[in-house]
């Protein structure tokens, strides 16, 4: 028996080495596909990287075996699911949800483990993420992602994030002697929940940032363009419920107000003035808290129909404007 599943494990391991490359292609999809995603939503994040598992890894997991000597994963090219990674990276607790929602609202979520949550049910400190297991789904083809192949998703806030790789570099790089083990597990506990009340903190001052943004005046300089302090303070204001978007994103969306001949808040105030911002959230009907920048970009389109869809600026994604556009007059 041992002998068999011996085997099994090595002919799996054997097949994943010759199909790793390809792999390869189908994690720098799905990273593709997460930003765009993402900067769609207008949500704001820090990061979005991919990895695809090593050899290595993957053998070592194979080969993994419960008590008993029973394989923890009989078939492993289907049982290990994590071949295809990608990690979002935000920069607070909110933007955690924010895109766990998006990505369900989007594809196909086999699992979704709120790590975090768990650990603190169980009344400790310790390791916190946010896991999907996703797929495409049936209603939705993209470039290099088979339907079949699933991609495991890590999202954590930037204090999260060190913490976690920081705590992989010391246990799984490095060797702790016995002696000194529950030392070093206070230390993490303790530092766990620093972040924890770190990470709270910048959730309040984010918040807090928003009650007390203002429209500040307009300055003369070079750049024709509102500026990306400006929008995101005027925004805050226009949609107190939206979250932050990126800050490259208040500049891109700038642009594209310059080229409707939107110079300046006041102007772009009323615009905004007869728009029926409840009428354009029962159209687009988000399943996810939208961005500043993406409210303000459905505004646009709502407004403007084919002469926004066709500014320079939005040359890269006619096709998804023409989506959204439907939706108004559909």
């Amino acid at each position: 028996m041992a002998s068999t599943q011996s085997t099994r494990v090595r002919r799996a391991v054997q097949r994943y080495a010759k199909e790793r490359e390809r792999l390869e292609e189908v994690t720098d999809a799905y990273v593709a596909l997460v930003t765009r995603l993402l900067d769609d939503a207008g949500i704001n994040y820090l990061t979005v990287t991919g990895r695809t598992k090593s050899v290595e890894s993957f053998a070592a997991k194979a080969a993994r075996r419960l008590q008993g000597g029973r394989l923890a994963h009989p078939k492993p090219l289907t049982d290990i699911t994590d071949q295809v990674g990608v990690r979002v990276v935000t920069y607070v607790l909110a933007d955690v949800d924010a895109v766990a929602q998006l990505l369900s609202s989007q594809l196909e979520v086999r699992e979704d483990r709120d790590m975090g949550r768990e650990t603190a049910q169980e009344g400790r400190f310790g390791y916190s993420s946010r896991h999907l297991l996703v797929a495409l789904g049936e209603d939705r083809d993209e470039a290099g992602i088979p339907a079949d192949r699933p991609a495991s998703v890590q999202i954590r806030t930037v204090l999260q994030h060190a913490w976690a790789e920081f705590e992989h570099d010391v246990r799984y790089k490095g060797s702790v002697p016995a002696e000194h083990a529950p030392d070093f597990d206070r230390r993490f506990t303790l530092a766990a929940g620093l972040l924890e009340l770190a990470d709270q903190q910048f959730s309040a001052i984010r918040d807090r940032h928003r009650e007390e943004l203002t429209s500040p005046a307009e300055g003369a300089d070079d750049d024709p363009r509102i500026s990306a302090t400006d929008l995101a303070a005027f925004l805050a204001g226009q949609f107190a419920d939206a979250g932050w978007s990126r800050t490259d994103h208040y500049a891109w969306i700038s642009g594209l107000l310059l080229e409707l001949g939107i110079g300046s808040l006041s102007e772009l105030r009323e615009v905004l003035r007869e728009v029926d911002i409840a009428q354009i959230d029962r159209h687009m009907g988000y399943r996810y808290p939208p961005g500043a920048v993406r409210r303000l970009d459905d505004a646009l389109l709502s407004v403007y129909r084919e002469r926004y869809v066709g500014l320079h600026g939005n040359a890269h994604r006619v096709p998804l404007l023409r989506a959204r556009l439907a939706r108004f007059t559909g």
